[in-house]
């Protein structure tokens, strides 16, 4: 019983680590996309219960799919850019007709994405990542004055719970330590909603009016629609989870003393590739491994695979119930752009990092170039969209979205910087990161 009680302790901490990472998400698609109260709960809802089905999915370990060790999953943050990009023009359909095709796409591949890695060093998802960034960071700032459209917008109420929240969480990632610097977001929006509270900007309505018990049901928000260019931005954000991915499985693996395979690795992308695919059936999101969750095994110690799927089995009971999921959702869309602009600029962050890698390799210079184009380009394509209109609509579809245009630009210029035969010869420091 001591047993049992000790591993649900344990899951509700890793459920929490991850907790505000699941529903900022949502929360932030579907006030991008302005959906009312009742799609966001359902939004939500649906996204904590898909994170618990995800994780049991990759920790089941089978022949078919499963990588057997303890990770969590949850919505990828690379997919929340794209997503919105995609939504405003060409409708939330086609979001979710590119997360379905995305999903088939990586249960196809999973098999030999060991050997597609190549064409994805820290030189390709660095850039992507930090283009995925530095693009988010407008819809954090314009959320931090109240949002698009809103009549109050840039009041000094909004600018106060923005940066108060933003404070807030930077003071307490600063001066706290372990389990409680992990959750400091979720404490951050904690307190800026208790803050607006005080100052009337709460709104309990989609609280009052959400059931307490619903059934998930697929196709939530409507028939599917298939575009190109939604469908090849996210398999390129698809491809980018995996390479993370890939990095995680690997630290778990040493973590719990376990050497993982190219067998289990495919495995391990294999059931990614289904928890994307039902993401996209039930109108919820594309699902990676959440790295958060890698601190806290190595925090607590803990490496049972049981912990965590009682952490899945609570995510999946959470779903069910939609007035857990509108509590969030009465948070203010200034105190979410607070918390979304820490967020986002550690999404520049990681890439960067990432990108740190291979600035000091002996190709460097080379490095530098493909990191300039790229950025360059997919910065340049999202600040004026219409760069390219007066191409053909087949080209268009590489063209119009500056995330598709700076990772095509990053793999191209590594295959001519990196990978062409005059290269050969030397030590490549940029591919050999995920060869290792």
């Amino acid at each position: 019983m001591n047993n049992t009680l000790k591993n649900t302790t344990l899951g509700i901490q890793h459920l929490l680590a991850m907790y505000a990472g699941a529903v900022m998400i949502p929360l932030i698609v579907g006030a991008s996309l302005e959906l009312p109260s009742d799609q966001l709960t359902y939004l939500v809802a649906i996204d904590i219960l898909m994170c618990g089905v995800a994780t049991i999915l990759q920790v089941m370990s089978n022949r078919f799919f499963g990588i057997g060790l303890p990770v969590v999953l949850g919505c990828t943050f690379t997919a929340v850019g794209p997503m919105i990009g995609i939504g405003k023009e060409y409708g939330i359909s086609s979001i979710y007709g590119a997360i379905i095709v995305s999903g088939i796409f990586v249960i196809v591949i999973s098999g030999v994405f060991g050997q597609l890695v190549k064409f994805f060093p820290p030189v390709v998802t660095g850039s992507v990542v930090t283009i995925i960034g530095v693009t988010l960071i407008p819809v954090a700032i314009t959320n931090m004055g109240g949002g698009q459209g809103a009549e109050d917008f840039g009041s000094t109420s909004n600018i106060l719970l923005a940066f108060g929240t933003l404070l807030f969480i930077v003071l307490l990632y600063r001066f706290s330590t372990g389990f409680v610097k992990s959750v400091c977001i979720l404490l951050g929006l904690v307190a800026g909603t208790v803050a607006s509270i005080f100052m009337g900007k709460v709104d309990f309505t989609a609280f009052k009016e959400a059931n307490l018990f619903h059934m998930v049901h697929p196709f939530y928000f409507g028939t599917p629609t298939f575009d190109w260019s939604p469908i090849i931005t996210m398999i390129l954000v698809a491809m980018v989870s995996l390479v993370e991915s890939t990095g995680v499985y690997f630290a778990i693996g040493d973590i719990v003393d376990k050497k993982v395979s190219k067998k289990e690795l495919s495995k391990g992308y294999r059931a990614e590739g289904i928890a994307v695919l039902l993401g996209g059936i039930f109108n919820s999101f594309p699902y990676t491994t959440f790295s958060q969750n890698v601190g806290l095994l190595q925090m607590s110690g803990v490496k049972s695979k049981n912990v965590i799927y009682i952490t899945g089995g609570m995510l999946i009971a959470l779903g069910f119930i939609p007035k857990i999921a509108a509590i969030t959702t009465i948070i203010p869309v200034s105190v979410l752009g607070g918390a979304m602009l820490a967020m986002f600029g550690m999404v520049v962050a990681q890439g960067i990092k990432m990108l740190s890698k291979v600035a000091t390799a002996t190709d460097s210079q080379d490095n530098a170039m493909i990191m300039a184009c790229s950025i360059g380009m997919g910065l340049g394509v999202s600040v004026v969209p219409n760069l390219f209109d007066s191409l053909p609509s087949g080209v268009q579809i590489l063209t119009s979205n500056g995330i598709v245009a700076g990772s095509m630009t990053a793999i191209v210029l590594n295959i001519l910087f990196n990978m062409l035969p005059s290269k050969r010869g030397k030590v490549n420091l940029t591919t050999s990161e995920h060869e290792g």
